[in-house]
């Protein structure tokens, strides 16, 4: 399922340090949705730990993009109420993480309309198949 992902036009992807500033690597555009993957780096070692979306389907079946796009939901999303440019760091110290490896994917813009969210269902659901859970980081499909 993630190979799949490779047929986006639009995708890139950044790392992230706990002494970085999340504003200044973040290479995500704005204006667009998608999907992101996010692997924690831990002794040189990669582990997908969270798979995440921006935008949505509304009530009249067409896209509803984030104000600020892919960007806005890595710049003024929140997790667990905080701001990422405060709790991934955090995060990343208590669980011993060296940097977060962000995968990003235009999947719903100029040249692709598929829904974030229907990706992010299928990949979830594959990865908990094929590992028994969920990355750790996210907490529901």
């Amino acid at each position: 399922m993630l190979s799949k992902l490779n047929s986006y036009n639009e995708k890139g992807s950044f790392l992230f340090k706990t002494t970085d500033s999340l504003s200044a690597v973040c290479n995500a555009p704005k204006n667009c949705s998608g999907i992101y993957l996010i692997y924690a780096v831990i002794n040189g070692k990669r582990d997908l730990i969270y798979i995440g979306i921006s935008g949505r389907k509304g009530v009249d079946g067409k896209i509803v993009h984030r104000k600020d796009g892919l960007r806005g939901r890595f710049l003024t999303g929140k997790t667990d109420g905080v701001l990422r440019k405060i709790a991934w760091p955090k995060r990343m110290v208590s669980q011993n993480i060296q940097e977060l490896d962000i995968h990003w994917y235009v999947t719903h813009g100029a040249h692709n309309k598929d829904f974030p969210r229907d990706l992010e269902i299928a990949l979830l659901t594959a990865y908990q198949l094929e590992n028994g859970r969920l990355p750790i980081w996210n907490k529901k499909i």
